[in-house]
């Protein structure tokens, strides 16, 4: 069987009590999905309100406000192009291989797939590891990772890979309406703006944004 789920990398700064987050391993890979607990979920909003925590001195964005949720969601609220460390995780449980996102992939680039559905035929996710998937007829073949000679390979039906990324997709949304929940409740002053910001860095149509009650 084959699972393909968009995963956060989690790294959680040094000190951080903004709000209550859960505790995972240095740079493991978080599942984003619709079964998330409170404190899991404040730990992807806070991972990737980090991402984008970056200076703005050479840019055309606002002073940062002195508070310090304010300061900390900054980037989040106001960079054009934003960032969420991770990407697509695809496994294979049958034979024990995992695809995993390389260093520098985003869960914003997580579309690149469909390049290899209906554009190019290939797409690749970052690097160390390099992995690579390329469509070959009717079937996709996943390279773990493309600098190696004998890398493990994960090979699937092009149909299968559609259906997949649907759900992929699906998942991200069900995430975006717990994020939604879970800001109204823990950042009531910047719930709004937050949700939206996080659906441009999970490159989620402004569709799927949940109304409010």
């Amino acid at each position: 069987m084959i699972v393909v789920q968009p995963v956060l990398e989690i790294c959680t700064p040094d000190g951080f009590a903004l709000w209550p987050v859960a505790e995972f391993e240095p740079y493991d890979f978080l599942p984003l999905g619709g079964a998330l607990g409170p404190a899991e979920v404040g730990a992807a909003v806070m991972r990737i309100a980090d991402c984008n925590n970056v200076d703005g001195e050479d840019d055309d964005r606002s002073t940062p406000p002195t508070d310090l949720i304010g300061s900390f969601l900054h980037g989040l609220l106001t960079m054009d192009d934003l960032f969420a460390a991770g990407g697509l995780r695809v496994t294979d449980t049958t034979i024990g291989t995992t695809l995993l996102p390389g260093c520098c992939n985003g869960l914003e680039e997580w579309r690149d797939w469909l390049e290899v559905l209906d554009g190019d035929g290939w797409a690749s996710f970052g690097h160390d590891p390099s992995p690579l998937a390329e469509r070959l007829s009717d079937t996709v073949r996943l390279t773990v990772d493309a600098e190696r000679d004998d890398s493990p390979v994960i090979e699937l039906p092009l149909s299968e890979l559609h259906r997949l990324l649907g759900m992929a997709e699906r998942d991200l949304a069900d995430f975006l309406r717990l994020a939604a929940d879970w800001a109204a409740q823990h950042l009531p002053d910047h719930a709004a703006p937050v949700t939206a910001a996080l659906a441009r860095a999970l490159s989620l149509p402004a569709a799927a944004i949940p109304s409010k009650p």
